[in-house]
């Protein structure tokens, strides 16, 4: 099983190709229908599968997109130190699960996590020498855009989201890497080819 607690982290190093990617970025960058790409052409790459407390949207499946538990179960998962980063976000916990992350990290498998910033931070502290990217709009319009689309949320979520999104904008040089999201087959190359250290083509 591999080591998950904290230890010392090289200044500057980014080990390539990386055993453990995390994906992040503001709200409606689009980070989730990166992931649906990746997994749908990416065979080689395991994706995480996180837990949430939300309700499922239209065609997502429970063990596909996420793992759709109640709020006890998650506080216990947490509790019990199951999770390797949670956060509350617009009245619903999300979190990764720990123990499959260890187990593909162990195996040596390119694995790929999708969280928010502030699990991004959880889980530097936690696993110091995985690669995190950040997911940056084309511009701040295009992301409103984005968000604003959505019919799937209140407008009070969405306004939530837009005020998140600032905050996540100022993240960015906290990560190793910036990807703008240009195009979804693109930055779907470039990803892969930082995870498994060949070139993009």
């Amino acid at each position: 099983m591999a080591d998950l607690g904290p230890r010392a982290r090289s200044p500057g190093a980014i080990p390539v190709p990386a055993g453990l990617t995390v994906l992040s970025g503001p709200s409606g960058v689009g980070k989730s229908t990166v992931v649906q790409a990746i997994r749908r052409d990416c065979p080689q790459v395991w994706l995480s599968v996180s837990v949430t407390t939300r309700q499922p949207r239209p065609g997502e499946r429970h063990g596909r997109e996420y793992y759709f538990v109640g709020e006890r179960e998650f506080e216990e998962m947490a509790e019990s130190g199951h999770l390797l980063e949670w956060a509350r976000f617009a009245g619903n916990y999300y979190g990764t699960p720990r123990e499959p992350v260890a187990e593909r990290m162990e195996a040596g498998t390119p694995s790929l996590l999708e969280v928010d910033v502030v699990g991004a931070r959880q889980v530097r502290l936690a696993v110091p020498d995985s690669l995190l990217v950040f997911l940056a709009p084309p511009s701040w319009e295009e992301l409103v855009r984005r968000l604003t689309r959505r019919e799937t949320e209140p407008a009070e979520v969405i306004e939530q989201r837009l005020e998140a999104a600032r905050a996540e904008l100022s993240a960015e040089s906290e990560f190793d890497v910036t990807l703008v999201n240009t195009s979804v087959g693109d930055v779907c190359a470039q990803l892969v080819a930082l995870m498994t250290a060949q070139p993009a083509d």
